[in-house]
């Protein structure tokens, strides 16, 4: 009897040991699963706050190209470089936001080089900006010095021929200082959009078309602000070539002729606008009247005595 009631407390004990152990095991597999599943929330928290990191200096940096571009334009510089560059942005950024598998690495290598590329862009503006004020200066002093020489000729008469060559290079320097003015302050294309138009009046948007679909082509475009242009009428020629480089034109058509570098040069057709410094579209649409042959054709476009902007299509 007494064996018995041992060999029972011996498998009561067993069995007690063994609950404590299957609860420990499945407490631990329990805690080990809710860390697992904390650090997962975390991770994702950290990537979603870095993304909107990336994506905040990105826009930091579209801000200061647009600042860039705008003081540039009004300089007279170039800006087809900051332009592609605009542009490139605006890809990492949509990149960005539809990115599956963010990368933050790569876009912070792409942060780097262009906030690199910004540092050498204020280099080349502030080179610009100095020019600009050295010719500025140049010109209020041989102002002064011409006023001075005109309200003495007794005393011009004297030393003319000791001033005859400041007097020239005065000259030269004044019209180079006017030819720069004026380029600056000349219209400036943008955004540039070339269409199909098939004789149902269907329209047809890209860089390439069918011979066949093609009635007409219009091309439209956006003028730049710029504070240095006047507000006023302006003439806008549009020359189209075509792959064998002759200019399509038909006087019956509006096509005709305008000086340009001290020559006649033909155009295909012309457009008055009433230039308004707020970012206007300006459309040419041109019926050629026969069909277009395959290849590339270029479009030229000019104003106030400057080749303005060119563009480009093909047919196939």
């Amino acid at each position: 009897m007494e064996e018995n009631n041992q060999s029972s407390n011996t498998v009561v004990k067993a069995g007690l040991i063994l609950a404590l152990a299957l609860a420990g095991i499945f407490g631990y597999l329990y805690f080990n699963e809710k860390q697992e599943s904390t650090q997962k929330n975390v991770s994702i928290t950290e990537k979603t706050q870095e993304l909107l990191r990336t994506n905040t200096k990105l826009d930091s940096i579209s801000a200061q190209l647009d600042a860039k571009i705008a003081e540039v334009t009004a300089l007279g510089g170039q800006v087809e470089e900051l332009e592609a560059l605009k542009a490139q942005l605006e890809r990492d950024k949509k990149q960005l936001m539809s990115s599956k598998n963010f990368s933050s690495k790569e876009f912070q290598a792409k942060i780097k080089n262009y906030e690199a590329l910004l540092l050498e862009k204020d280099a080349e503006l502030a080179k610009l900006r100095e020019e600009n004020a050295i010719l500025n200066n140049q010109n209020q002093v041989l102002n002064s010095e011409n006023s001075g020489l005109k309200s003495s000729n007794s005393e011009l008469k004297s030393v003319k021929e000791a001033l005859s060559d400041s007097v020239y290079r005065v000259g030269v320097q004044n019209k180079e200082l006017s030819e720069k003015v004026t380029l600056a302050a000349a219209l400036r294309p943008m955004n540039y959009s070339v269409s199909a138009i098939n004789s149902r009046g269907k329209e047809r948007d890209g860089e390439e078309f069918k011979a066949r679909r093609v009635d007409r082509v219009k091309v439209a475009f956006k003028l730049a602000e710029n504070p240095l242009t006047k507000k006023e009428n302006k003439t806008v020629y549009m020359r189209m070539v075509d792959p064998t480089g002759s200019v399509i034109s038909d006087m019956a058509t509006g096509s005709g002729a305008f000086n340009f570098g001290g020559k006649e040069t033909i155009y295909t057709a012309k457009q008055n606008i009433m230039y308004s410094n707020s970012g206007q579209t300006v459309e040419f649409i041109y019926n050629r009247g026969s069909n277009y042959e395959k290849g590339t054709y270029k479009v030229e476009l000019y104003a106030d005595g400057f080749r303005i902007g060119q563009t480009s299509f093909t047919i196939k």
